[in-house]
């Protein structure tokens, strides 16, 4: 009996000198980094203002890079009419635990404290564990007061349709730091997306083009 506790103590001894809340976590690691530039996003024409960004698929996920920049090439198409040209990406993929295949804003913190990337950033997930469930979420820094680790943010799910349109109307949240919508016929800032909602006014392009600036995240 003796040495059975004996092990049993030398098995407990690491864990409990661990300081509370940190013994070891199941490791981020990185599994690919590509840049994408402007013309396989389909950068072209005269702009004023340039967007560089950071897109992080969580393996397992269900994305594919084809897919992503498919929707990406739409959301620059979109982007264009305000004279914003994405740039070019960065193109990241993770394994990391299953715990964060879904977006939820513990995991979404957690994950980018644990792997920061530059901003702004989309994040590619499999679903959300929040409720009331959307497809996409953005962050900007209005709404992230109590979560600013994932400001600038963009979090699109896989079972996404439009991705290209959503991902248009999520960003443009992000880059005028607001949540407003539309109810202009067409607008993509409608309360709802749809495959026929592309079209920003004039007003919202300044708005994009000056709020992003000021926030750091277009460049001229």
């Amino acid at each position: 009996m003796g040495w059975l506790i004996r092990v049993v103590g030398a098995l407990l001894l690491p864990a409990l000198l661990w300081p509370p809340g940190a013994l070891p976590q199941p490791e981020i690691t990185l599994l690919e980094r590509r840049g994408l530039t402007g013309a396989e996003l389909g950068a072209a024409g005269a702009f004023t203002h340039r967007l560089h960004l950071t897109v992080v698929n969580v393996e397992g996920s269900g994305w594919t890079r084809e897919r992503a920049i498919e929707a990406l090439r739409e959301t620059a198409a979109i982007l264009g009419q305000c004279e914003i040209s994405i740039a070019g990406a960065e193109w990241l993929t993770l394994s990391a635990p299953p715990g964060y295949l879904d977006f939820s804003t513990p995991a979404a913190r957690e994950l980018a404290r644990r792997y920061p990337v530059a901003r702004p950033a989309i994040y590619l997930v499999r679903d959300t564990r929040s409720r009331p469930a959307f497809d996409a979420e953005a962050i900007g820094r209005g709404n992230s007061r109590t979560r600013p680790e994932i400001a600038d943010t963009v979090w699109i799910t896989a079972a996404t349709r439009d991705a290209g349109i959503v991902l248009a109307h999520e960003l443009a949240h992000v880059l005028m730091d607001s949540g407003e919508h539309s109810d202009e016929p067409g607008n993509l800032m409608g309360d709802q997306t749809a495959a026929g909602r592309k079209a920003l006014s004039a007003v919202q392009c300044e708005r994009l083009r000056e709020t992003g600036s000021g926030n750091g995240l277009l460049r001229r």
